[in-house]
């Protein structure tokens, strides 16, 4: 039987704000590409690769970390708020806040890094 999916309904907000973050870290990176002339910004290929190992990594400890603590019952999930979805024994839900900072954390690193402008020995020979 299926609960009601409330821990679930608890992540949306969050998750509409990490979006808007994405959203606004997408748009200024492509802003930034585009005054520095370039299609991409450099390193991206590099940043990407690190950002998705970094990523299933921090998943992959989450969920060993939370089904030990559910397991030794630590913690408890109520069986009426949880969709029903189980990895192990972990509802689905308790993964949402890790998706989420793999998302929010690069998406931060966008918005807060202050882009320096390149040494003559850097830039781009026209």
């Amino acid at each position: 039987m299926t609960g009601s999916g409330a821990y679930a309904l608890l992540a949306v907000p969050f998750f509409a704000a990490v979006t808007v973050v994405a959203l606004a870290a997408g748009v200024v990176a492509a802003r930034r590409a585009r005054a520095r002339g370039r299609r991409a910004p450099t390193g991206r290929r590099i940043a990407l690769v690190t950002g998705l190992v970094a990523g299933i990594a921090l998943l992959v400890m989450t969920i060993v970390f939370d089904n030990v603590i559910v397991t030794l019952r630590i913690v408890a999930y109520d069986p009426a708020l949880i969709s029903g979805a189980k990895i192990w024994a972990i509802p689905v839900e308790d993964l949402a806040y890790s998706i989420a900072a793999i998302v929010l954390l690069p998406s931060l690193w966008v918005l807060f890094d202050r882009p320096t402008r390149p040494s003559q020995e850097e830039e781009p020979t026209r």
